[in-house]
């Protein structure tokens, strides 16, 4: 997921070794304990810094108000691109809001409280939300900030396909217009309509004009000049035109999904309108919702990789449920607190929906497609509801379903090393995806964090759907360490895992807890060779890491977890392990692995190092380096290449790299 279009570089207003910044709060969110904020100037910044208590973080949100001007210390740094494939680009997102540059926070202080008119509602209205209860909800229908509400059950949401309904739409900005036109019913059109727009306006610059809100307000004032001057376009040449204010104002905003999600089920929906008016109001409702699904089905699988068939008729109970209830009773109970049990009750019954609903997963289609499959999918929509070709839809699905076959005609074999940061995680695909073995899950131990925290297999989830996998044949994890072992469960939320393998040493605590998970034991590969080495139990958690060898084709690998060079030496005695293929050095590269006489004899022709930038061990040590570089191994280490993919066919290997 992300962009890779290029664009001439910019030159930042800002040197490198700048370090004092005087910018405006513009946003801000708390996750666990980070404080992440959106900084206006001359050049936009993103900032972040992390706090101690619940204290601190109180007086922090007193003081750091939507608009205020600060004083920042710290250090800049360039962000960096996604490192495992088809993954969100943080680097192109923020480019494309016109932010260059991060920011470490070393110190933030307030130089000026005064705030414009609109921070000053903001602010009002921020204050006002975290006082009434489900403030997350309240603050995502009134304010726009999804960020609050829990990951797991936004995650819900999104299995089920309904978060649409979480993000300020067209739904949204209908229904609130709706409301004041009501008000201002007495009035005359063009004093009603000029109100509407007016406070339109005003609500885009309180929630920041994301781009789905700038094409519907800028939708509903040409609409409303439309209507009081009688000009009589229609609807799709009003929809034309705002794409293209839109997109002369700022071009960026073609790169953004928001803004491509809105205009694509727009387009949809004003398209197809004549299919969709019907006189049974459930059958309309089901078509308008069907429209919707498949004009943003091919965004969906672009980015997200991701949708679930059963979300078309989901959104027939979620879409007039949140439109006609949850949102009007968020708008009334920011009014009326009073209303706040009410408002609770419904999201209550949102959550358990989406809770109970989100467990039906079997019919959810994990795919990615490319930029021809996306263009031929949106013809064949045009000339289904424009031409009145109704049966070209059933194209669509073939094309889905020859996607999703057609790794099985695949006789290519893969390896992937994740840059996972300071942890191991591999994922073994054999020819014709016979075999799908991950090898370690990686994970971090964090302390104060909260359940919205990114987990570090989330990148790996996310390119299993881009693969289209659904299920892991075979989880092997070296040991119990948490760098290796810790993210089983959250994997296992989305992706099946039939069998386990661990280390005939002690079962720590999260090797347990994945036993637990996993029932499946055996397993029997179908398209690779796969061998388990160990023989001898060293008492010490590193030493007994699972020693694994697999041949595909003609290629070998080997991955020894982080076993010591005790283990490694016991094991070149015992077995032949001469010209080895690909190795996974040991321990990320410790001075406590791969001494140079074990690296002698397996004599690799190219070795991985996994290691975590800036890691507070300082691996790989210089002493393994050395090792490497005095047998003239060539040696790759997901610091600097990132995530790496070996390509392996009966004749030769390739392999490209995915670096920050």
């Amino acid at each position: 997921m992300g962009y890779r279009e290029n664009f001439n570089k910019y030159e930042s207003i800002y040197k490198e070794d700048t370090t004092i910044f005087e910018l405006y709060v513009h946003n801000k969110k708390i996750s666990g304990n980070k404080v992440t904020l959106e900084l206006n100037g001359v050049e936009n910044l993103v900032g972040s810094f992390y706090i101690d208590s619940s204290e601190e973080l109180n007086k922090l949100d007193k003081e750091l108000k939507y608009g205020v001007k600060v004083r920042v210390l710290g250090n800049l740094n360039k962000p960096s691109n996604n490192t495992i494939p088809n993954n969100f680009n943080y680097k192109d997102y923020l480019k494309y809001k016109g932010i260059y540059y991060t920011l470490n926070i070393d110190n933030i202080e307030v130089i000026d409280n005064n705030t414009n008119f609109i921070y000053s509602i903001k602010n009002y209205m921020n204050e006002r939300i975290t006082k009434i209860d489900n403030t997350g909800y309240m603050k995502a229908f009134v304010l726009g900030d999804k960020s609050l509400i829990d990951s797991t059950i936004y995650n819900n949401y999104q299995k089920i396909g309904v978060t649409h309904l979480f993000a300020l739409s067209g739904m949204h900005v209908g229904l609130l217009s709706g409301i004041i036109l009501f008000i201002l019913r007495k009035l005359k059109d063009k004093y009603k309509y000029l109100i509407l727009d007016f406070l339109l306006i005003i609500y885009g610059f309180i929630v920041g004009f994301p781009s789905s809100i700038k094409r519907c307000i800028l939708f509903f004032i040409l609409n409303s000049i439309n209507k009081v001057f009688k000009i009589n376009l229609s609807p799709l040449k009003i929809l034309i035109l705002v794409i293209v204010i839109l997109i002369i104002n700022d071009y960026r905003i073609i790169f953004d999904v928001g803004f491509r999600y809105s205009i694509a089920t727009v387009s949809g929906i004003i398209l197809a309108n004549n299919y969709i008016s019907d006189e049974s109001k459930i059958r309309s409702s089901f078509k308008l919702s069907m429209v919707a699904f498949l004009f943003s089905l091919p965004i969906s699988l672009s980015n997200f990789y991701e949708v679930n068939l059963l979300s078309i008729f989901y959104n027939m109970i979620f879409v007039p449920f949140v439109s006609l209830l949850v949102y009007p009773l968020s708008l009334l109970t920011f009014i009326l607190p009073v209303l706040s049990p009410l408002f609770s009750m419904a999201i209550n019954i949102l959550e358990t929906a989406g809770s109970f609903l989100s467990k039906i997963d079997i019919l959810n289609i994990y795919l990615s497609l490319n930029t021809l499959e996306i263009m031929i999918i949106y013809l064949l929509l045009f000339c289904a509801f424009c031409k009145k070709h109704k049966k070209i839809l059933i194209l669509i699905p073939v094309i889905i379903i020859i996607d999703i076959l057609s790794p099985y005609f695949d006789n290519h074999g893969y390896i992937y090393f994740f840059d996972i940061g300071q942890g191991d995680s591999s994922l073994v695909i054999s020819p014709n995806r016979k075999d799908i073995i991950l090898i370690d899950t990686g994970g971090i131990v964090n302390y104060g964090s909260s359940s919205n925290d990114y987990m570090v297999s989330d990148g790996i989830i996310t390119f299993l759907k881009s693969k289209g996998i659904k299920s892991i044949d075979l989880l092997i994890l070296s040991h119990g360490d948490a760098d290796h072992a810790k993210e089983t469960e959250n994997i296992l939320k989305e992706i099946n895992i039939k069998n386990i393998k661990i280390n005939p040493g002690n079962i720590g605590y999260y090797e347990q807890k994945a036993l637990d998970l996993i029932k499946g034991r055996d397993y029997t590969p179908q398209n690779l060779s796969l061998n388990y080495l160990n023989y001898k139990d060293y008492n010490d958690e590193n030493a007994n890491s699972l020693l694994t060898t697999i041949k595909i084709y003609n290629t070998s690998i080997l991955s020894f977890g982080d076993a010591t060079k005790e283990a490694e030496e016991d094991i070149i005695r015992k077995y032949n392990l001469k010209n080895i293929d690909i190795a996974k050095i040991s321990h990320h590269g410790s001075k406590t692995s791969s001494s140079q006489k074990y690296l002698s004899i397996i004599n690799p022709k190219i070795a991985v190092i996994s290691s975590g930038r800036n890691n507070r061990f300082k691996h790989p040590n210089q002493e393994t380096i050395d090792n490497l570089n005095s047998l003239n191994i060539k040696y790759l280490n997901t610091q600097d290449s990132g995530t790496i993919e070996f390509i392996i066919n009966k004749n030769n290997v390739t392999y490209n790299e995915y670096k920050p």
